[in-house]
């Protein structure tokens, strides 16, 4: 979190997208990652690359997902969110260009609520995968200016999205997500819940104590 994709376009126009939510992967030990038991593949090398390698990937066969590598062997954070900062009507462009004819006009908000289309609102091609954040000259990660710190009761954790068959691994609270954020679509009641009485619970035992 507290990050900016940025999207360097070849006629010199940005498009930023502040990361809302995100889900973790932990590598070999993870069983709903690509990289489960240590498997190592021409698809899924960059999770095994530096932490800060770009995994893009397709899915359905049309549609791309944007992954960053991490911490730990085979590890990497899926993008699934952004708010988006600048560039919104290149990025209404981009979005229509992939939408069927007829369809209602995106607002804001819709830019990039979903894996997929944010790599539409962004053109994060498939040739991407592999690239360094830290040095391509065409898509970047950067600090968020607008934000330092992170709020107590700010960040949900729940479980991720879509790993239902993977066991014990599809309730781990590996999805992380701005509360009451704008741009979040699916919200965790259960989790938001369960983390507003810890905050609740934390603040009574503070008062206690002054």
């Amino acid at each position: 979190m507290y990050h900016v994709l940025v999207r360097k376009l070849t006629d010199g126009t940005e498009l930023r997208g502040r990361v809302v939510e995100t889900e973790a992967y932990l590598g070999g030990e993870d069983k709903a990652s690509h990289s489960a038991g240590g498997k190592h593949t021409e698809r899924n090398t960059a999770m095994f690359m530096k932490p800060g390698i770009i995994y893009v990937y397709p899915v359905y066969c049309i549609y791309l997902c944007m992954n960053i590598s991490s911490q730990g062997e085979g590890a990497a954070v899926l993008l699934r969110l952004l708010e988006p900062l600048s560039g919104q009507d290149v990025m209404r462009g981009l979005r229509v260009a992939k939408r069927k004819a007829g369809a209602k006009i995106l607002k804001e908000k819709e830019l990039c609520n979903g894996l997929s289309k944010l790599c539409q609102a962004l053109d994060i091609q498939r040739c991407f995968d592999r690239r360094d954040l830290a040095t391509d000259t065409e898509v970047s990660l950067e600090r968020d200016p607008e934000r330092e710190t992170v709020c107590a009761g700010e960040v949900v954790s729940a479980p991720r999205i879509g790993v239902e068959s993977h066991g014990e691994w599809a309730t781990k609270p590996l999805c992380f997500y701005l509360r009451g954020h704008p741009c979040v679509s699916v919200l965790n009641r259960d989790a938001e819940c369960q983390m507003q009485s810890s905050t609740d619970l934390h603040n009574t035992e503070m008062e206690m104590t002054v």
